[in-house]
C-alpha cells in the first residue's frame, strides 16, 4: 500500500503520519503526549522509541541497510518462523518475518494517549520461501509511557509446525562494558559465541560484558533489567509467552565482520532478547495460535 493510501486510511492527525524513511521505505512516525516512535512497515520492524526529553531507548547502526530484502539492522528486528540458522539450508538468519513487507491492519489512538498499532504478514495464500508451511502473524505495537510489543503467530497449514522466534531487541547504551544485566542469575545458558555450542551456567551475579557474548538462556520467563549507570536510568524487559532470553554483543572482531555495523560502534548497544528459542521452539496444531510480549519500560 502506497504512503497516501496508509494516510488517507491510517493517519490520526497529531498522532500518527506515514512518510518515506531512511532508503525510501515506508515508516509510521508515531507522537504522544509521552513520547515518539518510528515503525517501519518494512519487516513490520520498530527503530525508534524515546520518551520526551530522555535519551533514546533503542539502538540503530548507522550502517544498517534499508532496502527491500534486507534486515533493518538494530531496533527490533522480528525474528520468524526460525531463529537464528536454525532455518532451512542456505535460508537467511532470523527468518523471512524481517524480511518481508507486512499490511497495516488498524492504528488507534486510546483514551489514556497511546497508540497501538497492528500489523500483519500472510502467508494464507502461499507459504513465504523457503519456509513450507502457511501462517498468519500479527505483531501489535503499543506506544507510550512504556512499549510493548506482542507478536501472535497463528498456523494456518493443514500440517502442524514447529517454530522458533523472537523480539531480537538492540538496546542504546553509553558503554556495554559499565552496564550489569540483572535478572538471569544462576540461571542456564547456551553459550555460542565464537561459533561454539556450550551450555554454562551464570553465577550468582550480575552479568557484566567483557568480550564477544552470544547467549541464549533457555526455560526462564525472568524480568530482566539493564542498568545504565551514565545515562542514569534502568531498563526493564518484562515478558509473557517466551521461555528464552538471548543476551548478546558482537564485541570488535564481530563488528567488524558485519557489514551493516559500524567497526565502533560495539560499546554502545547491547542485545536483551525475548524469544523461544532451540529447546524452547513452539509446535503450533493446524488453526492454534501463540502469542509473544515484550513490555519495555524505563526507571530512573
Amino acid at each position: 500500500m502506497r504512503i497516501q493510501e496508509l494516510q488517507s486510511q491510517f493517519a490520526i492527525p497529531g498522532a500518527v503520519e506515514f512518510e518515506p524513511g531512511q532508503g525510501g521505505l515506508t515508516r509510521m512516525a508515531i507522537t504522544t503526549s509521552e513520547c515518539a516512535a518510528h515503525i517501519y512497515t518494512h519487516g513490520a520492524h520498530v527503530t525508534h522509541w524515546q520518551r520526551h526529553g530522555e535519551a533514546p531507548v533503542l539502538f540503530m547502526s548507522s550502517q544498517s541497510q534499508f532496502k527491500d530484502g534486507a534486515p533493518i539492522r538494530g531496533g527490533v528486528p522480528v525474528c520468524f518462523p526460525w531463529f537464528g540458522g536454525s532455518g532451512p539450508a542456505g535460508a537467511p538468519i532470523h527468518g523471512v518475518a524481517r524480511l518481508a513487507e507486512w499490511e497495516v491492519e488498524s492504528v488507534t489512538l486510546k483514551s489514556d494517549g497511546t497508540v497501538v498499532a497492528v500489523f500483519l504478514l500472510n502467508a494464507n495464500e502461499r507459504a513465504l520461501a523457503p519456509w513450507p508451511q502457511r501462517f498468519e502473524l500479527r505483531h501489535r505495537v503499543t506506544v507510550g509511557r512504556s512499549l510493548t510489543m506482542a507478536l501472535e503467530a497463528r498456523n494456518t497449514d493443514p500440517k502442524p509446525q514447529r517454530i522458533t522466534e523472537a523480539l531480537h531487541t538492540y538496546f542504546l547504551v553509553d558503554d556495554v562494558r559499565q552496564i550489569r544485566v540483572l535478572g538471569l542469575e544462576n540461571a542456564s545458558y547456551i553459550d555460542t559465541a565464537g561459533g561454539g555450542r556450550v551450555e554454562r551456567r551464570q553465577g550468582a551475579e550480575p552479568i557484566t560484558i567483557t568480550a564477544e557474548t552470544d547467549r541464549v538462556y533457555l526455560n526462564n520467563r525472568a524480568t530482566c533489567v539493564i542498568e545504565v549507570p551514565n545515562f542514569g536510568r534502568k531498563i526493564v524487559i518484562e515478558k509473557s509467552g517466551s521461555d528464552s532470553t538471548v543476551v548478546w554483543n558482537p564485541w570488535i572482531a564481530k563488528a567488524k565482520a558485519m557489514p551493516d555495523f559500524g567497526d565502533d560502534e560495539w560499546p554502545r548497544m547491547i542485545c536483551v532478547e525475548t524469544a523461544n528459542a532451540h529447546g524452547n521452539a513452539i509446535t503450533l496444531a493446524p488453526g492454534a495460535s501463540h502469542v509473544m510480549e515484550a513490555r519495555i519500560r524505563l526507571e530512573t
